[in-house]
């Protein structure tokens, strides 16, 4: 009976090993003050849109899951700067700078085409998945009049997952 039960107990932990190859997370960047948020949905990200003051901050972030909004994190106020990706396209990387707010951010796509927004000022931050496969699922983070924190969850997506048999 104790082999049976260390049996189970190796393959679980195996599995769950290989399990987390798949799924990262990059930490938090930014000051962190305020209300926390996080943006996730069913699927995969089809498109992604950010508000900017005045070619300064980023104040708000919304991402589509297949044909449904995310609400918004943040606010929607400012300059609406927005990406449609194509099918067979993720966001694999965000960079940019941070001081007390999130300064400016760049998502960019398997494809290479970025979404840019924000003044570049402040200490730089790149995040990127562990696994190669591995595309962004969901962001969170907090926000204060600003967005003042963004932390970048990454996973493999079904659609990916089969290549990996």
């Amino acid at each position: 009976m104790h082999y049976i039960l260390l049996a189970a107990l190796l393959s679980a932990c195996a599995l769950a090993d290989v399990q987390t190859q798949y799924y990262s997370f990059s930490p938090a960047v930014g000051s962190g003050s305020g209300q926390p948020y996080s943006l996730t949905g069913t699927g995969r990200i089809t498109a992604v849109r950010v508000w900017e003051r005045y070619s300064n901050y980023i104040t708000g972030f919304q991402f589509r899951y297949g044909l449904v909004w995310s609400p918004i994190a943040g606010y929607s106020s400012g300059d609406l700067q927005e990406i449609e990706l194509h099918d067979d396209e993720f966001i694999w990387q965000i960079s940019g700078k941070y001081s007390h707010y999130l300064q400016s951010v760049v998502f960019t796509t398997s494809k290479g085409r970025t979404l840019r927004a924000g003044q570049p000022s402040g200490r730089s931050f790149n995040m990127y998945p562990q696994h190669p496969m591995a595309e962004l699922r969901f962001i969170s983070g907090r926000f204060h009049g600003a967005i003042t924190s963004l932390q970048a969850h990454w996973g493999i997506s079904y659609s990916n997952s089969t290549a990996l048999h």
